[in-house]
């Protein structure tokens, strides 16, 4: 697997702007990349070096640049989302910065997550759900206050079950039941799972 490239850039595509190719020692390797790190290259002819995620299909080897590890944490991050693959995870990425992303999804802004072209309103649900709580670490925050995170966690699920078409009163009864089963906050990921199967009752 290829971790990592350093050589000179030999193209950027302007038609395709996520589209690269970097020259290591004669052989040219073609990679895409989030504009976010494209924007950071000069030009053709110039030293480049760039994190690289191999991704690997029956049909085809794609490398993916990054000229942070957050970025490249990131991706990897998306692309264990259900149906989310290299491509959208790329679109993703160049549609939002990291730091708004990462507010994103832990505040359930759905409508912020779908004003990513390609993202839709299942999928925007599907990255709140799945990443929320890694979020927070790969973003270097803290974790929330204990004194205050059960009724973060509480204001948010009720936010996400309404968004999902449950009845208000329903999802409060069977989100005061989620958490009132423990005298920790649960994280939202896995309260939100036993909700879903309170309101499936």
């Amino acid at each position: 697997m290829i971790a990592h490239l350093t050589g000179r850039l030999l193209e950027k595509d302007t038609r395709r702007v996520q589209r690269l190719v970097i020259d290591v020692n004669g052989v040219g390797y073609e990679v895409l990349a989030p504009l976010s790190t494209v924007y950071t290259l000069g030009e053709p002819g110039e030293a480049v070096s760039l994190r690289i995620h191999t991704h690997v299909r029956e049909d085809a080897i794609q490398l993916f640049g990054f000229a942070t590890a957050l970025e490249q944490t990131l991706f990897e991050r998306l692309v264990g989302v259900n149906g989310v693959g290299p491509k959208l995870a790329l679109a993703i990425l160049s549609g939002i910065e990291p730091a708004d992303l990462g507010r994103a999804i832990r505040g359930n802004d759905l409508r912020r997550l779908t004003a990513i072209p390609g993202v839709g309103r299942k999928t925007a649900e599907r990255l709140v759900v799945e990443l929320r709580d890694r979020l927070t670490q790969d973003l270097g925050e803290s974790p929330a206050d204990p004194a205050t995170s059960g009724s973060a966690v509480r204001d948010d699920l009720l936010s996400a079950l309404g968004n999902l078409g449950y009845q208000r009163t329903a999802a409060e009864k069977a989100v005061d039941r989620v958490i009132g089963r423990g005298t920790d906050a649960p994280g939202f990921e896995a309260a939100l799972r036993d909700a879903l199967k309170e309101l499936a009752r």
